[in-house]
């Protein structure tokens, strides 16, 4: 976690960053009960996407999330020769850090594997607790990549019920991501899957690193309301403020899709 992300009062910065340009990424809104602070925009297909830390009253972590603009939607590239368009979104740096260090929005306009189960065009939003350097360096070409992606965190720091990519780990990390792991409740059968939306969880180097709503444009275009319970693991590897709920609404004033990470609870390592 990143100790700089850390606000020593909250409300101050609250009020000098009202007073800032909404290019800074550092617009609040500051009229709720629970304040939500907003990353940098960024050009998503013909709108814009940036994430969100919404406090509690007492100025302690609520919900990381991403909005997405409703415009967003439309202009997304579906050339032949793109497997996939990484956007990187700025967490605020004005909030108390939370378990998530860095978060990324990745549109697959034809799908990826496994074979039979995303194929069909769709976005990945990843949450990491490893910072963008680390992510970085999920690298086939470094010689160390083989040994750290063969390294499976202890099972009691993965969610329960889920388990990773059937066989060899080295040959299933992605790059820049890491080894992905699914819900065995979700009954992911190639072929008979009926892919509309989904939370995975990721490992790289012996530690769990990430969570991943996945969801279709064709899905989020439906205007979803849904909340679910995230898994947990049994135990945590460091401390912090994780999620307990994952959601996804229909901001009809802002026009804007809501992925949520919320209900955060402060865990304690062990």
């Amino acid at each position: 976690m990143h100790a700089s992300r850390r606000s020593p009062t909250v409300g101050l910065t609250l009020a000098v960053c009202a007073s800032l340009s909404v290019a800074t990424g550092c617009m609040a809104d500051s009229s709720a009960a629970t304040p939500t602070w907003f990353g940098p925009a960024v050009d998503v297909g013909g709108g814009t996407a940036r994430s969100f830390v919404t406090l509690d009253e007492n100025g302690t972590p609520a919900g990381v999330g991403i909005r997405l603009s409703a415009s967003a939607l439309d202009g997304l590239t579906d050339a032949a020769d793109v497997e996939m368009q990484t956007f990187p979104l700025e967490l605020p740096d004005q909030t108390p850090p939370t378990a998530f260090e860095y978060v990324t929005l990745d549109w697959n306009p034809h799908g990826h594997g496994p074979l039979g189960l995303f194929a069909k065009p769709h976005f990945d939003m990843h949450f990491y607790m490893i910072d963008a350097s680390a992510v970085d360096e999920i690298d086939p070409a470094r010689a160390d990549f083989q040994s750290r992606a063969s390294k499976l965190p202890p099972a009691q720091y993965m969610p329960v019920d889920y388990i990773p990519t059937p066989g060899p780990p080295e040959m299933n990390t992605s790059p820049k991501m890491g080894l992905h792991w699914a819900n065995r409740a979700d009954g992911m059968i190639p072929g008979l899957y009926n892919f509309d939306q989904a939370v995975l969880a990721g490992s790289w180097d012996g530690a769990y690193t990430f969570t991943e709503p996945m969801m279709t444009r064709q899905w989020l275009q439906t205007r979803p309301t849904l909340t679910e319970d995230v898994r947990q693991p049994q135990a945590y590897a460091k401390s912090g403020y994780y999620p307990t709920t994952y959601s996804v609404t229909y901001d009809d004033a802002a026009a804007e899709y809501v992925v949520e990470l919320a209900g955060m609870q402060l865990r304690q390592a062990s």
